[in-house]
């Protein structure tokens, strides 16, 4: 397993070109958040949108849509009840989220469901409930080559059904090679699984022990995989800068929001950028 550095950060930002708009940078489209978890997709969208996705669009419950627009007047927005204006937005995506705030509702079901039904071009990137929900509905991948998952060990556990004590890189590795999918595992080391290599990211901390984290890393790794070509080197970079910006952050903070390393981010990612 590879450890990851600053290097990998150098190699994936880059300056933006002088000639761009908006749609170089990727269209992001973001589904989840029910009226009780409105929150995380919030702090999704921030982050993707804060890492540099051109275009960020969020499908969510209708109780959403105010904080969202108050909070990120950047970012549209759509009603997750619309079935016609999703498949339209969904099919202009360059890169999908599903889960955060999601829940395991029936609705919430059937968008995981139909968001697999029209993945074609597209990145996925399955994330909270939408790992429980797949997990439990026992549902397959069309492109799995093409998706991403970031579970925490809990999560794995369920998708894998690795126990959370037997979790480590031979056994994680076994069941990533049959999903044949992307494997983020987050934890105090987070450890990343492709088709071709395993990673560790030897950051994070205590701090970011907090509600939204792993939200926000989700939206990270959508934002990066909507504008970097190596995807593989993308989710990387994208595990080793949250983990970065949360590690300067602790060293004057006793704990470290979500919405402050999303803050950061714009700032961090020009430092590295050539």
């Amino acid at each position: 397993m590879e450890t990851l550095t600053e290097e990998i950060l150098t190699t994936v930002i880059k300056k933006r070109p002088a000639i761009s708009h908006k749609g170089t940078f990727g269209r992001a489209v973001l589904i989840g958040g029910n009226a009780q978890y409105g929150g995380a997709i919030i702090m999704s969208a921030e982050s993707c949108l804060k890492s540099g996705a051109g275009l960020v669009t969020v499908i969510t419950a209708k109780e959403n849509h105010a904080p969202l627009h108050a909070r990120l007047p950047e970012v549209m927005v759509l009603d997750w009840n619309e079935p016609k204006a999703l498949r339209t937005i969904i099919e202009s995506a360059d890169v999908l989220l599903i889960g955060p705030g999601l829940g395991l509702e029936e609705h919430s079901l059937a968008l995981l469901k139909f968001v697999l039904s029209r993945q074609e071009k597209q990145w996925l990137v399955i994330d909270g409930s939408a790992i429980s929900l797949f997990a439990h509905e026992k549902l397959t991948l069309p492109h799995p080559d093409k998706t991403v998952f970031t579970p925490h060990q809990m999560e794995w556990q369920r998708l894998s059904g690795i126990a959370i004590a037997d979790q480590n890189e031979i056994t994680n590795h076994t069941y990533q090679e049959k999903l044949a999918a992307t494997i983020v595992v987050k934890s105090h080391r987070t450890e990343i699984y492709t088709n071709k290599k395993n990673y560790r990211c030897p950051l994070g901390n205590p701090a970011m022990a907090t509600g939204g984290t792993g939200d926000t890393l989700a939206g990270i790794i959508t934002g990066f995989l909507a504008q970097f070509a190596a995807k593989d080197a993308a989710v990387c970079a994208a595990v080793y800068l949250h983990s970065y910006i949360g590690d300067l952050l602790s060293a004057k903070n006793y704990v470290v929001l979500p919405t402050t390393i999303s803050a950061a981010i714009p700032r961090y990612m020009h430092h590295f950028s050539n």
